[in-house]
């Protein structure tokens, strides 16, 4: 698990962020529309109406899976 400052786990990868921000600014960082995509933040679904509230810290754990329309 990262304990470095600054660095939340994203899909089992160590990725920096300038934490805190919220879950809706890491996705923009990471060029991921918060639209597009689905978090679960320290094994919680979020809804994406609590991504520009919900606030990360060092060490937090994310699984992003983007959307896909298909038919």
């Amino acid at each position: 698990m990262p304990n470095e400052p600054n660095v939340v786990l994203a899909n089992g990868q160590q990725v920096a962020a300038a934490l805190p921000c919220s879950i809706e600014a890491f996705l923009r960082s990471q060029n991921l529309p918060p639209r597009s995509v689905v978090v679960e933040h320290n094994g919680e679904a979020v809804a994406p109406s609590e991504f520009p509230t919900r606030q990360l810290a060092p060490g937090d754990r994310l699984e992003i899976v983007k959307v896909v329309a298909g038919g």
